[in-house]
């Protein structure tokens, strides 16, 4: 791993960021990102803070998830982590409903040609550990943003941003109720 530029991220190198330990690391981020510089974003922050249980909480990922997220409508990368490791990281994906939008998030609009489906998000951010989906940042061109967690992210940060969860409680709960056909006699 290599070694962070400065003796005022002693603290995070000695802990070893790697995202296995993500939690631990996530109390490096007002470190990193409170010390250093204006500068074009970077890409372990950008995991760390998109992995946090709520980027807006923190008000060091805040000015960095911004510019990520400006840099993206603006058709730039996602930076990359060179510390994060094998099967750790963060990456952009555009939204195209109804095969990658979440279901909550895709809505129908009837046009001249028949239906055609549309997503309430432009992209999602993803952000692996091991290999494996952590967390999920589904984002709009002005900011906004719903995060969703996977059953191991939940388990580990115990607490955490619900705004996904709830949209899709609230679509489910808006669903028609399921008709059954009783089978002809």
């Amino acid at each position: 791993m290599k070694p962070l530029p400065d003796a005022r991220f002693a603290h995070c190198n000695s802990a070893g960021i790697r995202l296995r330990s993500l939690i631990s690391a996530l109390a490096c981020v007002p470190l990193v990102l409170g010390s250093a510089p204006t500068r074009a974003a970077d890409g372990c922050v950008a995991m760390l803070c998109f992995a946090s249980p709520s980027w807006r909480s923190i008000p060091e990922c805040v000015p960095a998830i911004t510019q990520i997220l400006r840099d993206l409508a603006h058709g730039k990368p996602i930076p990359s982590c060179a510390m994060g490791g094998v099967g750790n990281a963060a990456d952009h994906t555009w939204a195209s409903a109804p095969s990658f939008c979440p279901a909550q998030y895709t809505r129908i609009q009837e046009g001249p040609r028949g239906p055609r489906y549309v997503c309430d998000y432009v992209g999602a951010v993803s952000v692996t550990v091991d290999g494996a989906l952590f967390a999920r940042t589904w984002w709009t061109m002005d900011g906004d943003t719903s995060t969703q967690f996977s059953p191991a992210a939940k388990v580990q940060l115990r607490t955490w941003d619900s705004r996904f969860d709830d949209d899709y409680a609230a679509w489910l709960r808006a669903q028609p109720p399921a008709v059954s056909v009783e089978p002809a006699h």
